[in-house]
């Protein structure tokens, strides 16, 4: 390699070591081959040790389409038509600027800060040029401003996580080699094939399946991963989870096959659970049988399931984030802790955890390394709601993530914090990826609202805004990245090309209008200087003077403030250069081992210092929607919501493997290789007289879309799948041509908080003259 890396330095072709900041589940180390300043191949890592090499899966293989797509954006643009029609023309920066600034100021003069609507979510993820900080910097510095609390795509999964083990705790994944260790592995909705989860997740369960593991998935389809690893598929009807684990519960209780002194130990509250699952607290026992007629799955398939993985030690189970955004939300994620503690796997290698976050607490060096984004005055007296399980405590500060539009729309007479008249996106396109998207361009068309969207592309949200920026990619920046929470490496973005056309990056845009605005000290070399008066931070002062340019200084910083990285990087220029820093793991990492190993030196960080089956903080809500235990709640628009008889059909968005959600939707050569189309069972697609390629269209009261049919028996009945992303593209009598899953789904959460995106009633027909 290296010879061959020197024939092409004579070649004049550089190679530029770098990684990804996409929130697409890996962040993977890529080597970038440039000449005359301009990337000509991409390829992985090339790490020679097999089991250490970071594979790069067809996105970042395409990415050189992306970086030099015909539709990037490269100069600002202002609107010159109706919102939503993308008509725009170019305008310079300077206009652009003038043109923010007045409305800022105007805005805060008549209606004050709250009215300044500062939305930020995912994108892009480094320490120093991160969006969603640079320009919460900005409306700090200018008095505050309205904002979202809530992960789109992570809070049901973190109500569960931290409702069971406590405030703060959302590493609770094993690291990924441990499932060497694994006797059975049971994936409970969850896809790593598509989602990732991790770079090498899908590697190390193929090793583990090599290694005689046995491998269970639980899904409404036959996924990847199950194509891939599984030796048994179970399909099971959307929304019902909890009812089927509520069974497995009672085939253990009922042959007391349960890890009873574990439970005693270490759980709080499990006696709570044995009552309902047994019948004792409402006459209704959560047998087999019982969870068949709600499920699916025969009662015999669950016996079994229930035996296996009780007996099998140690045994892996592990859901995810996807069943949890739904209305059934974060009590998926519950139930799965409760059986992983009834079999005593949790805190075990080979075991799990559960919770759906499956990160490890190694790599993660923005817990400490970023620059913070300052107070915000606009609620002085406001509370954080960073870690905080009730998503009901808003104290007036903020709206829940799925609720933005709702809120732009009806402001303060429909119970929301302010009424909102300037917008600013910060590279995230929620128009496209939140609830009901039908409703959300209803409010991003209001002429009273001014929008302003920093981005790389004229999405779906950027067609409605009134001011488009351009902003650089991550092949333009040079940045510190971490890895998608599997770990364990840091990684290290080197820029390879200057900025395309006049595009700049967040942190210089909030730079350039802080100075308009008159802020001071804003600036990075200021910003710089002031921290360095910090005691603590003094000694790295006469470090830094080497180093002439302050982005490299600012790293260079960050990687000291960060315990992670300082703690496994000793030679940081070598870091630099080769992309990424690799951490050596005595051995695997597993979640609560300490606290497993010793709970009187390591208790939990729960009310209880137990593990809480049962959460008398939720108990005291008294909100018979959100249990103090994991429950099955039917909710709104599953198969027993009488809407069923006009639209019959659940529809799943599971995320893409041909997209980041919907970033990299225009690259045509992902789109030959993995086509955007509606799989539906040959039952449901007999009924309707569907057959394989027709355009369809899908639809309810929310909205319809046009989408090629996938006839397969990969899915269950009753259920259609569209993956999310796809860009919403209206046409003129409403129908969504670019068939967006958003256009169908609900701006709703549930009890918990979860963005309900996964629990949603459709109806499916033949387009009438489609091809």
């Amino acid at each position: 390699m290296e010879n061959q890396e020197e024939m092409q330095e004579e070649d004049d072709v550089k190679i530029i070591r770098t990684t990804s900041a996409f929130d697409c589940g890996g962040r993977c180390p890529l080597r970038f081959h440039v000449k005359d300043g301009k990337i000509i191949r991409v390829e992985g890592d090339d790490s020679a040790d097999s089991d250490k090499q970071l594979r790069t899966c067809i996105r970042c293989r395409a990415i050189r389409q992306y970086i030099y797509h015909p539709e990037r954006l490269r100069y600002p643009l202002k609107r010159a038509g109706p919102k939503g029609s993308g008509k725009f023309e170019r305008i310079s920066w300077d206009e652009a600027y003038d043109t923010i600034t007045k409305k800022l100021k105007e805005t805060i003069e008549k209606y004050g800060n709250q009215a300044i609507f500062n939305i930020a979510n995912g994108g892009y993820f480094g320490a120093l040029h991160g969006a969603a900080v640079a320009y919460a910097r900005l409306f700090a510095s200018i008095g505050g401003f309205t904002t979202t609390y809530g992960n789109i795509s992570s809070q049901g999964a973190i109500f569960g996580t931290q409702a069971s083990y406590g405030f703060g705790q959302i590493f609770v994944g094993n690291s990924r080699e441990d499932w060497l260790n694994s006797k059975l592995i049971i994936c409970w909705g969850w896809d790593p094939a598509r989602q990732i989860s991790g770079t090498n997740t899908l590697w190390w369960l193929i090793k583990a399946k090599e290694n005689g593991t046995k491998v269970i998935v639980i899904d409404p389809r036959y996924s990847d991963t199950a194509l891939v690893v599984a030796d048994q598929w179970i399909p099971i009807i959307p929304g019902t989870d909890t009812a089927m684990m509520a069974a497995v519960a009672h085939v253990i209780l009922k042959e007391n096959l349960q890890d009873q002194e574990f439970l005693d130990k270490f759980t709080h509250g499990f006696d709570k659970y044995r009552e309902y699952v047994m019948g004792e607290e409402d006459g209704i026992p959560k047998t087999p049988e019982w969870a068949e007629k709600i499920c699916g799955v025969k009662a015999s398939v669950i016996e079994d399931l229930a035996r296996e993985y009780a007996t099998t030690k140690p045994a892996a189970l592990e859901d995810c984030q996807g069943p949890a955004r739904s209305a059934m939300g974060g009590q998926y994620n519950r139930g799965a802790i409760t059986l992983s503690a009834m079999t005593g796997n949790i805190g075990k290698p080979g075991g799990s955890a559960c919770g759906g976050l499956h990160g490890i607490p190694i790599g993660h060096m923005f817990r400490s390394a970023m620059i913070p984004p300052g107070a915000n005055k606009a609620y002085p007296k406001g509370k954080s709601l960073r870690g905080n399980i009730n998503p009901r405590d808003r104290l007036g500060t903020k709206v829940h993530v799925n609720k933005v539009f709702d809120a732009i729309l009806k402001g303060k007479s429909g119970g929301y914090p302010a009424d909102v008249k300037f917008v600013w996106f910060s590279v995230c396109d929620f128009v496209n990826q939140l609830g009901n998207t039908n409703k959300a361009a209803e409010a991003m068309s209001r002429e009273d609202l001014f929008t302003v969207v920093p981005e790389l592309w004229l999405t779906p949200t950027a067609q409605y805004a009134d001011i488009v920026l351009p902003v650089t990619g991550f092949s333009s920046r040079t940045d510190l990245t971490r890895p998608w929470p599997s770990g364990p490496y840091f990684g290290h973005m080197n820029k390879a090309i200057e900025p395309i056309g006049e595009c700049k990056d967040d942190l210089l845009i909030a730079e350039e209008l802080a100075e308009r605005l008159g802020i001071k000290n804003f600036k990075r070399d200021e910003l710089l200087e002031l921290f360095l008066q910090n005691p603590q931070l003094a000694p790295a002062k006469p470090l830094l003077e080497k180093y002439e340019d302050v982005n490299d200084k600012w790293l260079r910083l960050l990687a000291v403030m960060s315990d992670d990285v300082r703690n496994n990087v000793k030679d940081y220029d070598k870091y630099r250069e080769k992309g990424v820093q690799r951490v050596k793991l005595k051995e695997p990492y597993v979640a609560f081992k300490k606290n497993i190993d010793d709970i009187e030196k390591n208790p939990f960080a729960t009310p209880s210092k137990k593990i809480e089956i049962y959460s008398d903080q939720i108990a005291s809500w008294n909100n018979p929607l959100c249990p103090p235990i994991a429950k099955y709640i039917p909710t709104w628009e599953n198969r027993e919501d009488p809407l069923v008889e006009k639209y019959p059909l659940q529809m799943i968005s599971p995320h893409p493997r041909q997209r980041v959600h919907s970033e990299l939707y225009k690259i045509e050569w992902l789109m030959e290789a993995i086509p955007h189309r509606m799989w539906i069972n040959p039952v449901d697609a007999e009924s309707r007289d569907i057959r394989n390629g027709d355009m369809c269209l899908v639809f309810n009261d929310r909205g319809t879309v046009a989408i090629e049919a996938f006839v397969t028996k990969r899915i269950i009945p009753g259920v259609v799948c569209i993956y999310e992303g796809a860009w919403y593209n209206p046409d003129e009598n409403g129908i969504d041509r670019g068939a967006c899953a958003n256009t169908l789904t609900k701006d709703a959460m549930s009890e918990g908080g979860a963005a309900a995106l996964k629990t949603c009633l459709v109806q499916v027909k033949i387009e009438k003259g489609g091809a």
